[in-house]
């Protein structure tokens, strides 16, 4: 025989002091716990979005970033060529691109950190379709002009509209702002390829990566074996979203292995606080409970009522920890941007925190696990308690 659940409500709805410090708690384990995933998750949503499933992208071969690639003239226009290539009122959808690292002022700060400059071609916009312009226009090819991503312009300082910002010594004018739709690109500064490799005295058919738009995803396989079987050419060939997946495994997994060590450490305080709180509601329903016993209820019964009391705080405290950090949308965590270096570009990229229903599942069953640890031990000594030694104390 089970004893009734609306016993266990009514035990943490009278002892609600002890219940609520053991919610917060765990709450706040959880909470960090989800925030630092979150961030994690945003990161690589962020660098993830900035491929396209249509798209392929091309580098020297043995390169794992375009930091280290090089490409030359004649393997861009030999690539043109190649067969599969969807293509505009212009010829094939190819941007040779230049990938340089420009110190600029952060607004918040002050201090210098890494921009990524990126130089490409006239046709970069048809190229990855879902950059648009938020405000002002695209650069015009052959002359000194540059166009900032959303989030660059609100990180930077001095990257407004129609003002000059110089790099390499040279001061590029700022023609537009481009939005794109969320991707590591927003955090970038576009201008013409030739003019950037002069900028940093490179030779002008020198470029770091080719991106080439294909008609659809299905066509890479074809693209590949072309390129891959062409003795003239010596490069890479990867589904641009997959290269940028891969740029963001090394700062995500640190991310989350830190995020899960701060919470394990505060995990371990959590659970002592639910044990804690269990021991003394067993303490000071020692009576109860042998009541329980003498009418019939077994130490099993006993048992599993306190670990549903247990679970029961436990998941309130996954509540409350969840609902804080961004698990509902319009939450004031999900609206924030944060900026981090990219290990494998060492550049600075802007994202926002990206709260997930898988995450939010995460907390509540590491809360959960939190209030079983919690709840167990004091279950079973409530359970193994001598009825008669219990009984005298009424």
């Amino acid at each position: 025989m089970a004893i009734p659940i609306i016993y266990n409500l009514r035990s943490v709805r009278a002892r609600w002091t002890s219940s609520v410090v053991a919610v917060l708690g765990i709450a706040g384990t959880v909470g960090v716990l989800i925030a630092m995933l979150s961030m994690a998750a945003g990161f690589r949503a962020t660098l993830v979005a900035s491929g396209s499933p249509s798209n392929a992208l091309m580098m020297r071969a043995g390169s794992n970033t375009e930091m280290l690639g090089g490409v030359g003239l004649d393997q861009v226009q030999i690539i043109q060529s190649a067969p599969g290539i969807m293509r505009g009122p212009d010829g094939p959808l190819v941007s040779p691109e230049v990938v340089v690292i420009a110190p600029l002022p952060l607004k918040t700060t002050g201090t210098d950190a890494n921009a990524q400059v990126r130089g490409v071609s006239s046709k970069a916009l048809e190229v990855r379709p879902f950059v648009h312009m938020l405000a002002g226009r695209f650069f015009t090819p052959g002359l000194d002009e540059i166009v900032v991503g959303k989030n660059a312009e609100n990180s930077y300082a001095g990257l407004d509209l129609g003002t000059s910002v110089k790099i390499s010594g040279v001061a590029w004018k700022i023609v537009g702002i481009f939005d794109a739709g969320g991707s590591a690109f927003d955090s970038e500064l576009w201008c013409d390829a030739t003019l950037l490799d002069q900028a940093y005295n490179r030779p002008p058919t020198a470029f770091q990566s080719i991106t080439v738009r294909l008609p659809s995803p299905a066509d890479f396989p074809k693209f590949k074996d072309a390129l891959t079987s062409d003795p003239r050419l010596t490069v890479s060939v990867d589904r641009e979203r997959d290269y940028y997946a891969k740029q963001s495994e090394t700062m995500a997994d640190l991310i989350t292995a830190l995020g899960s060590l701060v919470a394990i450490v505060m995990g371990i305080g959590a659970v002592f606080g639910a044990l804690n709180t269990m021991y003394s509601a067993v303490s000071e329903r020692s009576r109860e409970v042998a009541t329980l016993r003498a009418l019939g209820f077994s130490g099993a019964s006993v048992v599993l009522s306190f670990v549903f009391e247990a679970l029961f705080i436990a998941f309130l405290g996954g509540l409350v920890g969840c609902i804080p950090v961004g698990c509902i949308p319009f939450l004031p965590l999900s609206w924030i941007t944060v900026g981090t270096l990219n290990f494998q570009s060492f550049s600075h990229v802007s994202f926002s925190f990206r709260a997930t229903p898988a995450l939010f599942a995460i907390g509540i069953a590491f809360a959960l696990f939190m209030g079983f640890v919690g709840g167990v031990p004091p279950a079973i000594r409530a359970a193994r308690r001598p009825i008669a030694v219990a009984l005298r104390e009424l």
